[in-house]
């Protein structure tokens, strides 16, 4: 994914949490969650020929805004596999559809969503590890209400341009073209250096001017291989060297539906960055609240690589840009890090009672889903990563 792909535009509306919490170090007013949070970190150096390990503690408050905003996305390349592929999805969430194909009845979801198909661990209850939905760990918008518009070298209508992407079932498209054909694309840059061959026959929406006059705008195209359209395919072998000199290779045949994969990513993109303009921190030493850098490198997970500021680490490991995401939620309402080490179930004289008061014990949460009920009122435990919840 590509930032520069989307624009976002927000009005306010409030939203309700579906937790709270219970500690001295947050507060929740009319408009704010505010959080102090104490930030771990641990320094590394040298002095006089050893090496010195340091652990530092940084105070940060957090201050998130609990207004929710009505969000409009504008998308380059609307008409495009991606941009149909996207919009069709929230409208087909919107209008709660489903449909046959040759294996059986689909209903329309939210699955590869980070946001609104996984789950977040807030701690321990009495029956074990309790689970939420991501999108539920802090107030963020419902891509239902995501409005889209965008620009693309095509007039085409969203509906015309759909079918041409060849990526949803027919029997869906049928059902969405009364509403995808509303849509038609603003005129766009056309740039051919930018512009895959085979969509230069459609350039009948240009923006006109000047190269000057037209770069004002950006163009951002991903270039299909006409023979297999959305469906990718890609073949990768990892080799790695194991104990006394062997070897170990494994090899990863992927087919999938590119778009199909994209569009989830697209509304975490937008999601995420919202949310991010919505919070604000400070520390001790500079006690004015400021907002994230502007190369959001939170973004990192969600894009095929890591952008974030000069001098700053590259991070390339999905598994620690997922946890950086969660991670800093859980810092919003100063919760901390989940370390995973049990200790008070490795100990022979446990620091915590198996029986919890009556009023600690897990409420159950406005939003509800009978999974999320199983896991909050029985003896479930997860592993916090699931594809349920899109509702």
């Amino acid at each position: 994914m590509s930032m520069r792909k989307m624009k976002v535009f927000a009005t306010q509306f409030r939203m309700a949490e579906k937790f709270t919490i219970e500690s001295p170090d947050v507060t929740y007013n009319k408009d704010y969650i505010e959080a102090v949070y104490p930030y771990q970190t641990t320094h590394v150096y040298e002095e006089d020929g050893s090496v010195k390990v340091k652990p530092c503690s940084t105070k940060f408050t957090f201050r998130t805004e609990r207004k929710v905003p009505k969000l409009g996305v504008m998308l380059v390349g609307w008409g495009g596999n991606n941009g149909t592929t996207v919009t069709a999805a929230v409208l087909a969430n919107q209008l709660g559809l489903s449909w046959m194909t040759k294996t059986g009845e689909k209903v329309a979801n939210y699955y590869g969503s980070l946001f609104q198909a996984s789950t977040v661990c807030l701690g321990t209850g009495p029956a074990g590890d309790v689970y939420v939905p991501f999108k539920d760990l802090l107030p963020t918008v419902n891509p239902n209400d995501i409005v889209f518009d965008g620009w693309d070298i095509s007039s085409m209508n969203l509906a015309d341009a759909m079918g041409r992407a060849q990526v949803l079932d027919w029997q869906l498209q049928e059902q969405l073209k009364p509403h995808m054909k509303k849509f038609h694309p603003r005129p766009s840059v056309y740039i051919p250096e930018f512009i895959a061959a085979n969509q230069e026959d459609r350039a009948d929406n240009l923006i006109q001017g000047s190269k000057k006059e037209q770069v004002q705008k950006c163009l951002v195209v991903i270039k299909y291989v006409p023979y297999v359209g959305d469906s990718k395919r890609a073949m990768d072998e990892y080799t790695s060297e194991i104990m006394m000199g062997g070897t170990n290779t494994i090899v990863l045949h992927n087919t999938c539906e590119d778009s199909l994969l994209a569009s989830p990513l697209i509304l975490d993109l937008v999601i995420l960055t919202e949310l991010c303009q919505r919070i604000t921190f400070k520390t001790e030493l500079d006690p004015e609240f400021q907002t994230f850098h502007s190369v959001l490198s939170i973004l990192s997970y969600l894009c095929k690589a890591p952008l974030v500021p000069d001098g700053s680490p590259v991070i390339n490991s999905l598994f620690r840009q997922r946890t950086c995401i969660e991670n800093i939620l859980r810092a919003c309402l100063a919760l901390p890090p989940q370390n995973h080490m049990f200790l008070e179930h490795k100990m022979q004289r446990s620091f915590v009672t198996t029986q919890m008061p009556a009023h600690s014990a897990v409420q159950s949460i406005p939003h509800k889903t009978v999974k999320l009920n199983n896991i909050l009122h029985k003896n479930y435990i997860l592993n916090g990563h699931t594809n349920g919840y899109a509702n």
